[in-house]
């Protein structure tokens, strides 16, 4: 049930930052530690969210956003 969770933030998590043109450590970063370390944080914010329901159905009918919605605990 909890790697269920992770996985489906991690989605989530990818796919918000991604409609918001943020950079999520894809490419080869200078501090891929770093990096590693905000994804991790930005997941698990995702993961104690109540709001998974509805930030699927936003990114499901918007493939750029220019704000994240008022219950995004990242972005």
């Amino acid at each position: 049930m909890f790697m269920k969770k992770i996985d489906e933030s991690f989605g989530l998590t990818l796919g918000m930052a991604e409609r918001l043109g943020i950079e999520t450590g894809r490419t080869v970063s200078a501090n891929p530690e770093v990096d590693a370390i905000a994804l991790r944080s930005a997941v698990l914010k995702c993961a104690t969210c109540k709001h998974h329901d509805a930030c699927k159905s936003l990114q499901a009918t918007h493939t750029q956003l220019d704000a994240a919605p008022d219950y995004c605990r990242n972005w």
